[in-house]
């Protein structure tokens, strides 16, 4: 991984994925067209290297960022775009509102029915494998965040997709009842272990940040 030349991303193909809430008790089938995704979390050395900041509380090159919003997320997404030629898939509108272009090739944050997909693996659990074989959490992390890639990927070689640090979705979580808030997915190195499994979802205001809240982008196959 060199923050020179961006993150490493890896192909997913079209697919299916059941999303579920617990507090609604709703499930809901999305379907995915093919897409990219990062292989770890957005690193402390890229985020530095494309914004020139490093917000995070922990430092080192290789920790996932982590005290970032979700609009941070968003402006990294266009500014790394910017940087390698691609259409930006943001646009701000009105004062604080963003429309994702979904014809752009630019840099995006997942859909959280991707996330979920390219977590889950082809895999049918509430993991992908042994929790502390995958997955930095409260009862393995000694309470500090971790380098990501250290822990066994999925099988379609994803690192950290649990654990570690929350990662921001693009998604509105329940305008209804909350908002503007966004969705998280994952998990993180301070949770227990029924917080890092698969199907889990979290919220939180766009605006947000935290010591354990981080984000990996994506990337649209265009046509």
């Amino acid at each position: 991984m060199d923050a020179s030349t961006g993150p490493e991303m890896i192909p997913v193909q079209a697919g299916q994925v059941t999303l579920s809430d617990r507090r609604t008790r709703r499930s809901w089938a999305v379907e995915l067209d093919p897409y990219q995704l990062a292989t770890y979390p957005i690193t402390q050395e890229l985020y530095a290297h494309v914004t020139g900041e490093r917000p995070s509380t922990a430092r080192g090159d290789r920790l996932p960022v982590e005290g970032v919003s979700w609009w941070d997320a968003i402006q990294f997404c266009n500014a790394l775009s910017q940087r390698k030629g691609f259409t930006p898939a943001y646009r701000q509108v009105g004062g604080e509102g963003i429309e994702w272009d979904v014809s752009a090739d630019g840099y995006r944050l997942p859909t959280e029915a991707e996330w979920e997909h390219a977590c889950r693996a082809g895999t049918a659990g509430p993991r992908y494998g042994s929790l502390d074989e995958i997955a930095w959490h409260r009862g393995n992390s000694v309470e500090t965040i971790h380098e990501v890639g250290v822990k066994r990927p999925n099988l379609w070689g994803f690192h950290d997709m649990l654990g570690n640090v929350w990662e921001w979705c693009w998604d509105i979580y329940d305008a209804e009842v909350y908002g503007a808030y966004r969705v998280l997915r994952g998990g993180g190195w301070f949770d227990e272990h029924w917080s890092c499994r698969a199907s889990v979802r979290r919220r939180s205001h766009p605006t947000f940040r935290v010591d354990d809240v981080g984000f990996r982008i994506a990337r649209s196959v265009v046509r």
